[in-house]
């Protein structure tokens, strides 16, 4: 396991060229896994329902096995922890993710941030800086807020 993680960090620091599809599809994956443990960071004391809503967008997005989820997920937690900027993690997305995927990727993190039903200063502040980041337009980060809250709720 440790070597499968070592080959996934390998590909997203590896240059997009000389990459594979399998580890360009790597690369975003943990691209868009880091931003979602970001989220769940922003709000310090997350529970369950946050990291149940974090193991829950890969699942959804991607064609992963809960071994893979969890492998990848782990990885997004180390690199989480010595995070800097997420620059690096969103030029990956922008590169690949076409806007649908962008915005619904900012629809899982606000999904991320209402998964206990609030939404701290901190988890809004990461997310506008990550559609910024994503050339998620305001309407467009509005709208899946909306969209995200809604569903949280269960309002019509």
């Amino acid at each position: 396991m440790l070597r499968t993680l070592k080959d996934l960090f390998d590909a997203f620091t590896a240059p997009a060229a000389g990459q594979s599809l399998a580890q360009r599809e790597h690369t975003q994956q943990l691209a868009a896994a880091v931003l979602l443990v970001e989220v769940m960071r922003a709000e310090p004391g997350a529970g369950p329902a946050e990291q149940q809503a974090v193991l829950e967008a890969p699942r959804r997005k991607f064609a992963l096995t809960d071994d893979e989820i969890a492998r990848l997920l782990e990885l997004a937690n180390t690199e989480a922890q010595t995070l800097y900027d997420y620059h690096r993690f969103t030029s990956v997305l922008n590169e690949r993710f076409t806007q649908p995927q962008k915005v619904a990727l900012v629809e899982a993190l606000w999904t991320v941030a209402y998964a206990d039903l609030h939404v701290a200063a901190h988890e809004n502040h990461t997310i506008l800086k990550i559609a910024d980041l994503l050339h998620v337009t305001h309407g467009e980060y509005i709208a899946a807020k909306l969209h995200a809250k809604q569903a949280a709720t269960g309002a019509a």
